[in-house]
C-alpha cells in the first residue's frame, strides 16, 4: 500500500489480499474497515496479460460467429432450404439451426416447396399404392 506509508500486509493467495489490506489501513488509520475503497492491482506477469487479451478476443470472435450463423440459418431457411440443408451448410446440426432460427422462419420456409415436407408428393406415397392396388384388383 504504497499510498500510506508504515502499511505492510502478507497473504497467501490473492483472494485474501483485500481483507488484509482493508484490516492493516483500518488499524492505521484507526477507521472503520468499511468506509474506504480497497483495489487490488497486482503486478501481473506479461504472458498472463496476454493470455487475458487473447481469451478476450476469443469471447469476442465466439460472439462475432454466433451472430453471424444465426443471421445465416435464418436467411437459408427464408430462401427455402431445409433446416438439415441448412445445418450441412453452416456446419453444424439441424437441432441447433432449429434453436438459432425462429419457428416463423421454419413454418415459412417449408412452405416454399423447395425439399422439404411442404414440398409435392408429401404424405400420398402409401396411399397412393393402395388405390392403384385396388383398382387394378377390381
Amino acid at each position: 500500500m504504497p499510498e500510506i506509508k508504515g502499511v505492510f500486509s502478507q497473504a497467501r493467495r490473492l483472494d485474501q489480499v483485500e481483507g488484509m489490506a482493508r484490516e492493516a489501513i483500518a488499524l492505521m488509520l484507526d477507521i472503520d474497515p468499511h468506509s474506504f475503497d480497497v483495489e487490488v492491482e497486482p503486478d501481473l506477469p506479461q504472458e498472463v496479460s496476454r493470455a487475458r487479451k487473447a481469451r478476450s478476443a476469443l469471447r469476442k470472435a465466439e460472439e462475432s460467429a454466433e451472430e453471424a450463423t444465426v443471421t445465416a440459418a435464418r436467411a437459408l431457411l427464408a430462401k427455402g432450404y431445409t433446416v438439415r440443408d441448412a445445418g450441412a451448410l453452416l456446419g453444424i446440426s439441424p437441432q441447433r439451426v432449429s434453436q438459432l432460427a425462429p419457428k416463423k422462419a421454419a413454418a415459412s420456409a417449408g412452405k416454399t416447396g423447395k425439399g422439404g415436407k411442404g414440398s409435392k408428393g408429401g404424405k400420398g406415397g402409401k396411399g397412393a399404392f393402395k388405390q392403384d392396388q385396388e383398382s387394378a384388383a377390381a
